[in-house]
């Protein structure tokens, strides 16, 4: 039997996630994604689901050495940057430097040293490139700053606030990693081949451009900003509701009860929201459409999905939209990377089969 986009074909086995969207579970190699994200920082996060264990204090230190070794941008790749023009979209920047990455020194078999070396300097191409089309000079790394902290300073020029920091880097903990998607399916299938790992997350890259896998918190913004206030909240969700028009940021195709991820991206936002009146709108949106889905839609149990706190606090962090499939690729990359090295371990080249439907110059019996 055709399976169309291969849904619900097992093609690998995989020690680094889980889901179970009946329960609403996110497991990275057998720790839950949510506690890993409340607990943990992005570095130790990326060593766990390169490793399967959690850092050493000598070993995260190591990391993070290496991490901050391989921030800066070599001057080919700068030069390359200069030369691509200002209206080339984000991802395909993305996409175009880290295959320029592609040297000598990347083969079969792919290495962690490789996926650090990514992980490194895919923030540095994004923040370098938006810095660029706004007419601003490009802000050096700072080796005083971690992974996520230098992120956000690369992108100002400024120090950031510490609860910035950390719910991004809330953020870029749950979206690490979750299972056979679309562009980690396309990353191994390229390793299978025993190419080498830029190709590997090259193309990867670009499936998550595609809008129906990388996403965007437009919608959700646009939903919020036509809100504007706590007041206008219950009649502008209950006419979108009269007229069978869906709410952007709730139900997930997956989660079939709450998103693991956007309860541990809550916490953060009501960290940050006390202050903020943006999340303080979108907490209030998020209880208020939550009611009216269960008096709409009785049973259905639609909550809110990971894009609507995604967008909630991306922009509390000043964080704008066209930075958003950017900076999912930033945190996806450990995912990506993690999946490459294991389908190297065991590799058996991806063959599917098609079944042909169009003519042909013969009849057959």
């Amino acid at each position: 039997m055709i399976q169309h986009g291969l849904k619900g074909v097992i093609a690998a086995e995989t020690a680094i996630s889980f889901i179970d969207g009946n329960k609403g579970y996110l497991v990275y190699r057998g720790k839950e994604a949510k506690e890993i994200a409340l607990n943990y920082s992005f570095e130790e996060a990326a060593y766990f689901l390169w490793h399967g264990t959690f850092p050493t204090k000598e070993e995260l230190a190591s990391l993070n050495q290496k991490l901050k070794n391989n921030r800066t941008l070599p001057q080919n790749i700068e030069k390359i940057m200069q030369l691509l023009p200002n209206d080339m979209e984000l991802m395909s920047v993305i996409r175009t430097v880290v295959s320029s990455l592609g040297n000598s020194q990347y083969k079969w078999k792919p290495t962690i040293d490789e996926a650090i070396r990514l992980t490194a300097i895919i923030p540095t191409i994004i923040a370098y490139w938006k810095r660029k089309i706004s007419g601003l000079q490009p802000v050096a790394p700072n080796e005083d700053y971690g992974h996520v902290e230098n992120y956000l300073y690369m992108l100002t020029g400024k120090k950031p606030l510490d609860v910035h920091v950390k719910a991004l880097e809330t953020y870029m903990i749950l979206t690490m990693e979750h299972g056979m998607n679309a562009s980690t399916f396309s990353a191994r299938v390229t390793v299978s081949t025993k190419s080498d790992m830029i190709s590997a997350i090259t193309s990867a890259i670009g499936t998550m451009k595609g809008p129906l896998h990388g996403g965007a918190p437009s919608d959700v913004t646009i939903m919020l900003n036509e809100i504007g206030t706590k007041e206008n909240a219950e009649s502008w969700l209950r006419a979108k509701l009269e007229n069978g028009e869906r709410l952007m940021g709730f139900g997930h195709r997956i989660y079939k009860t709450k998103d693991p991820r956007a309860l541990a991206l809550k916490e953060k936002a009501l960290e940050i929201g006390q202050d903020d009146p943006w999340l303080a709108l979108a907490l209030h949106v998020e209880e208020t459409a939550i009611q009216l889905l269960e008096e709409y839609k009785p049973g259905r149990k639609l909550y809110t999905n990971v894009e609507f706190f995604a967008a909630a606090v991306m922009r509390a962090i000043n964080m704008e939209d066209d930075l958003f499939t950017p900076t999912f690729t930033a945190s996806r990359v450990v995912g990506w990377s993690a999946h490459v090295l294991e389908q190297a371990e065991r590799n058996v080249i991806f063959r599917p089969e098609s079944q042909y439907i169009g003519s042909l110059p013969f009849l057959m019996n």
